[in-house]
């Protein structure tokens, strides 16, 4: 497995992930605005898009989705309670910050916790993770967290938007805090860390009560 971090995209800076199978296809992690720049990192790489996995539906995440599923057909994943947030530009927030139009999404196949998402060798755990939105989730492959705007580098997501719950992501944090070992940590926004170092430095999760 090859995981190839995107430069940040939208003008919220949000990250984006190739995650590679040893057959040279490959699951996106998230497809903030720019689907020409993504398909050509995919393109160089000499790679086939096959799927599409969201974090969540706000449009920072998901403002390429429409124009790659057009050039690739690839599947979009993306919890049940966020699925209505690919159709409506009011309920992915872009309108409430000024982002412009973002192509909605006519199609995709809607996930909940525990559901395994298989590509080639490659399996991806959900983890159902609300707080930010209803249907936030993180993706976990291997030793690896792709946790979307739900935990970052001593920081966790906003919940004070609509669809966001400060006590489920308490929940949601202690959830992932509980998990066992240390993981590499990929977020939505800002640099990667890991389980531990958030465990240790996180001052959020010890003000919401979770260490």
């Amino acid at each position: 497995m090859r995981i190839i971090k995107l430069k940040p995209l939208s003008i919220c800076d949000t990250n984006s992930y190739i995650v590679v199978s040893d057959s040279g296809n490959c699951a996106l992690i998230d497809a903030p605005d720019d689907a020409d720049y993504i398909m050509e990192q995919i393109d160089i790489l000499g790679l086939d898009l096959k799927m599409i996995l969201l974090t969540h539906g706000h449009f920072d995440h998901i403002g390429a989705v429409a124009d790659l599923v057009e050039m690739t057909g690839c599947e979009v994943y993306i919890h049940g309670k966020d699925l209505s947030k690919l159709m409506s530009g009011d309920n992915m927030m872009s309108r409430f910050f000024g982002a412009g139009t973002v192509k909605t999404v006519k199609k995709a196949t809607p996930i909940s916790e525990d559901d395994v998402i298989k590509l080639d060798e490659l399996e991806f755990d959900v983890l159902h993770t609300p707080g930010h939105t209803s249907g936030s989730v993180c993706y976990i492959i291997g030793d690896v967290m792709f946790s979307g705007d739900t935990l970052f580098a001593r920081s966790i997501g906003r919940t004070d938007m609509p669809d966001g719950d400060p006590e489920v992501m308490k929940q949601s944090l202690a959830k992932i805090c509980g998990l066992g070992g240390d993981l590499k940590i990929y977020p939505g926004h800002m640099q990667n860390t890991t389980l531990d170092h958030e465990r240790h430095y996180n001052s959020y999760l010890t003000c919401f009560g979770v260490l």
